[in-house]
C-alpha cells in the first residue's frame, strides 16, 4: 500500500526560486524572483576568477578547482570581493585554464568520481595526479566547493536573500544510484546549503524546453507520441524517454517512462580519444620516445579545446596541438602535434557514433581509458548504448493504448557534447535509419536554446512547478526496489514500484518478516528498470538482465539499548524521499518502533563489492549437526571454567579438523564466520590463560580473513576491533604477535583511521627505538605494516624508504624477508583491496626498483616483491616507465624467476593462485578472491 507525503501545505515560501546545475564540466545557476507577475526564469551570472587577479562575471562556472601556486599567490593575494582573506585555491574559469598550465594541481570531473562505486567517494583523492604538497580533496569536497562558491556568489548579488534561505534545486544525472544522490546532498550541506531537492538532469532539460516554448509548447506534442531526451555532458551520458498521454479538456500530459543506465561517457572520453590518437601520431614519426606523465595531462587539456573547435559548424581544415619541452631539451624540445578535420572526425564521430543496427549491444570488457582511474564505460560507442536502451524500452508505458508510438518522434538533445551539430546529426541518422522503415520518417529535434544553461533553468522552472505552477511532468521513479528474502534462485520482495513519486510511502504488510533482535541483519538490495509494473509486496525473481544488485542494507535491531536475542515479526516501510532519495525501515507493527536500514555502503566502494553476491556465500555450506559439534568442541575449549584436564587450546584446530574430516584450508567461508561468531560468543575463555588468548586470537582471525566476502562482514570486523584493540588480556608475547597476525589476516575489513591506530605505536619500535621488539614480534608487525593498504601515501613512502634502508643492515638479517614482503605490498602498482587514491606514485617506486635490483637474489621473497613493483596497469600514472620494467625483467632473469613472472611486468595480467596467497601471506578462504583496484 502507498502512502502520499504530499499535501502539506509549505509555509513561509522563499522569495526566490534557484535552480543550480552541478554539471561535470560547467556549472550554471538560474533563478525565478516570485514577486514577479509574470513570473520568468532568469540566470546567475557568476563572479569568477578570468585571469590571475582579473574577476568578471560570467554566465557559467566551470567546473573546475584549482589550488595556487606560490607566485600567484604572492604579493596582493588574490581574493573576491565577498572574501576577508585570500584562500588557498579557486574554482572556475582561471582554475581551468591554469589547469593547463599546472594539471598536477587542478581537481577535475569532481561529478564522475561521485558516481563511481570503485572507491571511497569520500576519501581525499583529488587531484587524482595531483602535485607534492598540493591539498587533496574528495569528490564530495570538490562538488561543495563548487556550491559554496555559487552560494557565495549569490549572496554577493542578493545579501537580502541569502541562498541558503531560498528553496535550491540541483540537477543530477537521471542515473545516478543512492550512494552518489546522498553524497550530493551531503556537498550541498558542507557548502551551506541545508535545505534542497533534487531533479534529474533530462527532465530540466525538458523543463528548460516547455518554459522557452511559452503557450507554443502545446502545438509541438500530440497524444501518443514518445520523446527521447538525449544529454551527454562532459562526464555522463543520461538517455530518458518521456511519454505524451491526453489529459481532460483537450489538453496533454508528459510521463516520464525510462531511465538509462548510468554511462561514465561524455565530454571527457572525447578529449582522452582525441589525445590517445594525437600521442599514437606524434609516436609513428619516434616509436622510441614517450610522452612524460605532465606531457599527457597537458596534451589532454588541449585536446578539449581541439574538441570544441574542431566540432564546431566553422572549423579550420587542421589544428596543431603545442606542448611545452620539459628537463633537459627545454630548448628545441617542443612537441607539436597537427591534426586534421578528417582525423578529428574518424576519432570522435566513427569512435562514439557509429552506425549500427538497432539489435546491437554495447560490448562488455573493460574501457581502454585508465588514465584518470574512472570506471569509464566499456564500448565508447554511444549509438551502440542507444540502440540498446531503445530496444529494452521504446515500449515502456505503452499499457493498453495502441496508438501510442514505440519510436521516438521527438527528439531533445541537451549538455555541453550536443553542441556539435554533427554530433546531433550522427544521433539523428541513426534514429531515422532504425525507425524509418521505407517511409520518409524521421524524428523531429525540438530546439533547446542555450544547451549550456538548459539544465540550471529547467531546475527553476521545477522550483515553481512544485509550488503548482508550469506545466508538471508525471516523473515517476522509472526503477522498481527489491528486497532479496530468499536464494537459489535470488528473489525479491517489492518495496518501491516504479510508479512511484517523490514523496511517496510504501509498506510491504502482505508479508511480514521475521527478523533476530540483538543481531546484524542484512538484506541485498535490487533495482530494476525494466520490471515497473510490480507491486509493493510481490515476491519476484531476481533474474539476470532484468534486475541488478545495488549495496545490501543492513542494521542491528537493538531494543532499549540491550542485547536481546529473540526474533521479532516486522514490516518493510519504503520512502522516496521529496530530494529523490530512498528511505527504508523496519517496523514493529505492534510497539511502532522503528530501525533505519542504511545502505551498506563500504561493501560497495572499499571491499566485496557485489557483497550478496560474493563468492563467499557461494562456496559451500556445511550440514548443521556437524557445525553444532564443532560449535561445542570451541565451547569446551574456551569455557570460562576449563580445567586443566580438559582438551588444551592447541588441539583445537585438529579436533575441529577432524569432526569435519577437511583441512582447515577447505572450510567454507559460511562455516568459518559461524566459528567466528562462536567464537566471540565464547571470548571470556580466552582470559583463562596466554595459551587460551593466543589461540583465539589465532582462530578468531583465520575465521575472519580477509576481513570482507561475506554479508555483515564489516560488522563482523567492527566488533573484533571493539573487544580486542588495545584490551589484550595478557602482556604476553605469544598474545601481541597473534594479535598482530589477526590485523593482518582481516586488514582489508578496516578503516583507514583504524589502520593508523595500528601503525602509529610501531613507529619507534620497528625503527629499533625505544623498548626492544623481540625478532618473532617484529616480523609479524612488519608484515602487519605492508597489509594496511590504507594507509595514506607519505606513511606507506616512509615505511617502504625505512624497509629498504633496515634491509640492507645484516644486524637485521632475520627480519629481511618480511620486510622486502612489506615493500611489495606498500608499493604494488595493484592493490589488493585498497583504493586507488592510497597507490604510491610511481616515481617513488621506480627508486625503490632501482634500489632492489641492485641487490643478490638474497630473499625468496624479492622476485614477487619487483612484480608487484612493476606490473604495468595499463594507467601511466601508476605504470613504471618501460626502462625500469626492462630492467627488473632483466634481474629476475638472472635470478632464475619464472618466465611467468618475466611475463607479468613485460605484458601485464593476473598473479597464479599461489602467488596471490604469498601476496596476501596465506590461503584465502574458498570462494573470495582479492579485490584488486
Amino acid at each position: 500500500m502507498s502512502e502520499s507525503a504530499e499535501g502539506a501545505e509549505e509555509t513561509n515560501l522563499s522569495r526566490y526560486v534557484v535552480g543550480i546545475d552541478l554539471g561535470t564540466t560547467n556549472c550554471a545557476v538560474s533563478f525565478v524572483d516570485t514577486t514577479q507577475d509574470p513570473w520568468q526564469v532568469e540566470s546567475l551570472r557568476v563572479p569568477q576568477w578570468v585571469d590571475l587577479r582579473q574577476w568578471e562575471r560570467r554566465d557559467t562556472l566551470p567546473s573546475f578547482h584549482y589550488e595556487w601556486t606560490v607566485e600567484e599567490a604572492a604579493g596582493d593575494a588574490p581574493r573576491l570581493p565577498w572574501q576577508e582573506s585570500s584562500p588557498a585555491s579557486c574554482v572556475g574559469l582561471f582554475a581551468r585554464d591554469a589547469g593547463g598550465r599546472h594539471p598536477g594541481r587542478q581537481a577535475s570531473s569532481a561529478k564522475s568520481w561521485l558516481s563511481h562505486d570503485g572507491v571511497d567517494r569520500t576519501a581525499d583523492l583529488l587531484p587524482w595526479h595531483g602535485e607534492a604538497g598540493v591539498q587533496r580533496l574528495s569528490p564530495v569536497d570538490v562538488s561543495a566547493a563548487y556550491l559554496k562558491h555559487l552560494r557565495e556568489a549569490w549572496d554577493y548579488e542578493h545579501p537580502d536573500a541569502l541562498l541558503a534561505d531560498q528553496d535550491v534545486v540541483i540537477t543530477l544525472p537521471a542515473s545516478f544510484d543512492e550512494v552518489a544522490r546522498e553524497l550530493t546532498v551531503q556537498a550541498a550541506k558542507q557548502a551551506g546549503l541545508p535545505r534542497v531537492y533534487l531533479i534529474e538532469e533530462p527532465q530540466a532539460a525538458f523543463y528548460a524546453w516547455i518554459d522557452s516554448q511559452g503557450e507554443a509548447w502545446q502545438d509541438a506534442v500530440t497524444p501518443g507520441q514518445l520523446i527521447l531526451v538525449c544529454d551527454i555532458g562532459g562526464g555522463t551520458t543520461d538517455l530518458t524517454l518521456i511519454r505524451v498521454r491526453a489529459a481532460g479538456g483537450g489538453q496533454v500530459q508528459f510521463h516520464r517512462v525510462a531511465v538509462g543506465k548510468h554511462l561514465i561517457l561524455g565530454g571527457d572520453n572525447l578529449d582522452l580519444a582525441i589525445a590517445k590518437y594525437a600521442e599514437s601520431k606524434w609516436q609513428a614519426d619516434q616509436p622510441e620516445t614517450k610522452l612524460t606523465p605532465s606531457q599527457w595531462e597537458r596534451l589532454v587539456q588541449a585536446s578539449r579545446v581541439v574538441k570544441e573547435t574542431m566540432l564546431a559548424t566553422e572549423r579550420p581544415e587542421e589544428y596543431t596541438i603545442n606542448l611545452p619541452a620539459e628537463g633537459a631539451r627545454l630548448v628545441g624540445g617542443a612537441i607539436q602535434i597537427s591534426l586534421t578535420a578528417a582525423e578529428v572526425d574518424q576519432t570522435l564521430l566513427d569512435g562514439f557514433f557509429p552506425a549500427v543496427e538497432l539489435n546491437t549491444r554495447p560490448e562488455a570488457g573493460q574501457s581502454g581509458f585508465q588514465e584518470f582511474g574512472l570506471p569509464y564505460a566499456s564500448d565508447p560507442g554511444i549509438t551502440r548504448h542507444l540502440a540498446a536502451f531503445l530496444s529494452d524500452h521504446r515500449r515502456s508505458g505503452m499499457g493498453d493504448d495502441t496508438e501510442a508510438a514505440d519510436r521516438p518522434d521527438l527528439v531533445l538533445f541537451n549538455g555541453g557534447v550536443m553542441g556539435a551539430p554533427a554530433i546531433g546529426q550522427r544521433i539523428v541518422d541513426s534514429l531515422t535509419r532504425w525507425f524509418a522503415d521505407e517511409s520518409d520518417w524521421k524524428p523531429t529535434v525540438l530546439d533547446n536554446q542555450r544547451l549550456d544553461l538548459a539544465v540550471s533553468r529547467g531546475a527553476a522552472y521545477y522550483g515553481m512547478v512544485r509550488r503548482g505552477q508550469g506545466i508538471r511532468i508525471a516523473a515517476n521513479l522509472g526503477r522498481s526496489y527489491y528486497m532479496q528474502v530468499s536464494d537459489h534462485p535470488p528473489t525479491g520482495l517489492c518495496l518501491i514500484p516504479g510508479s512511484a513519486e517523490a514523496g511517496e510511502r510504501f509498506v510491504a504488510d502482505t508479508h511480514p518478516l521475521e527478523m533476530q533482535i540483538g543481531t546484524p541483519v542484512q538484506f541485498p538490495l535490487w533495482v530494476s528498470s525494466t520490471r515497473l509494473a510490480d507491486d509493493v509486496g510481490e515476491v519476484i525473481p531476481m533474474q539476470s538482465g532484468e534486475a541488478t544488485p545495488l549495496p545490501p542494507i543492513c542494521t542491528a535491531l537493538v531494543q532499549k539499548r540491550r542485547r536481546k536475542e529473540t526474533t521479532l515479526r516486522v514490516l518493510v516501510e519504503a520512502e522516496l524521499s521529496e530530494i529523490g532519495t530512498v528511505g527504508l525501515h523496519c517496523v514493529d507493527p505492534v510497539s511502532g518502533q522503528r530501525w533505519k536500514l542504511d545502505f551498506d555502503i563500504r561493501s560497495t566502494l572499499e571491499t566485496d563489492r557485489t557483497a550478496h553476491q560474493g563468492g563467499g556465500e557461494a562456496a559451500g555450506i556445511v550440514d548443521s549437526e556437524t557445525v553444532s559439534q564443532c560449535e561445542e568442541q570451541i565451547a569446551s575449549v574456551f569455557a570460562s571454567d576449563w580445567k586443566g584436564d580438559s582438551q588444551p587450546p592447541s588441539r583445537l584446530v585438529k579436533a575441529l579438523q577432524s569432526i569435519l574430516e577437511q583441512p582447515r584450508a577447505a572450510w567454507p567461508p559460511s562455516l568459518l564466520r559461524s566459528f567466528w561468531q562462536t567464537l566471540f560468543d565464547e571470548q571470556a575463555g580466552r582470559r583463562v590463560s596466554p595459551q587460551h588468548e593466543s589461540r583465539w586470537l589465532n582462530l578468531l582471525g583465520y575465521c575472519l580473513r580477509p576481513g570482507y566476502g561475506v554479508a555483515v562482514d564489516d560488522w563482523r570486523v567492527a566488533q573484533t576491533w571493539r573487544v580486542i584493540h588495545n584490551k589484550l588480556a595478557f602482556p604476553a608475547a605469544s598474545s601481541s604477535i597473534e594479535s598482530a597476525i589477526l590485523w593482518r589476516r582481516i586488514a582489508g575489513g578496516l578503516t583507514p583511521a583504524q589502520q593508523e591506530q595500528l601503525v602509529l605505536p610501531l613507529n619507534a619500535m620497528l625503527r629499533g627505538k625505544g623498548v626492544r621488539m623481540p625478532t618473532n614480534e617484529a616480523l609479524e608487525n612488519w608484515r602487519l605494516v605492508g597489509s594496511l593498504e590504507r594507509l595514506d601515501i607519505q606513511t606507506k613512502i616512509e615505511w617502504g624508504r625505512l624497509a629498504l634502508q633496515m634491509s640492507k643492515n645484516k644486524k637485521h638479517a632475520k627480519l629481511h624477508e618480511a620486510m622486502i614482503w612489506t615493500i611489495g605490498r606498500l608499493g604494488s602498482r595493484q592493490l589488493t583491496y585498497g583504493p586507488l587514491n592510497t597507490t604510491v606514485p610511481r616515481d617513488e617506486v621506480a627508486r625503490w626498483v632501482e634500489q632492489l635490483t641492485a641487490r643478490k637474489a638474497d630473499c625468496s621473497s624479492l622476485p614477487l616483491a619487483l612484480v608487484q613493483l612493476s606490473l604495468p596497469t595499463g594507467d601511466r600514472f601508476r605504470d613504471l616507465a618501460e626502462h625500469d620494467r626492462d630492467a627488473v625483467v632483466a634481474w629476475l632473469r638472472g635470478a632464475g624467476a619464472s618466465e611467468h613472472y618475466c611475463s607479468l611486468v613485460r605484458d601485464g595480467g593476473r598473479l597464479e593462485t599461489d602467488d596471490e596467497a604469498a601476496v596476501f601471506g596465506e590461503t584465502l578462504p574458498l570462494g573470495i578472491r582479492l579485490v584488486r583496484s
